[in-house]
């Protein structure tokens, strides 16, 4: 998941926070950010990474 641009004007703390703890749910490897505007959020960005292990023996 890249970039999500989420319409948040107007939303109560409850619902702001709801909305971090689902950007963070299942998150293994990767960063929340989250950009605030003359004091409101107006944007949370979630960025994962997936990590593949190198096996032993096979071509990287």
């Amino acid at each position: 998941m890249s970039a999500t641009l989420l319409s948040l004007d107007g939303q109560d703390d409850a619902t702001l926070l709801r909305e971090i703890r689902s950007a963070l749910r299942d998150l293994r490897f990767g960063s929340v950010e989250i950009t605030v505007h003359n004091g409101q959020v107006v944007q949370i960005e979630r960025k994962e990474k997936f990590r593949l292990q190198h096996q032993p023996g096979k071509p990287a």
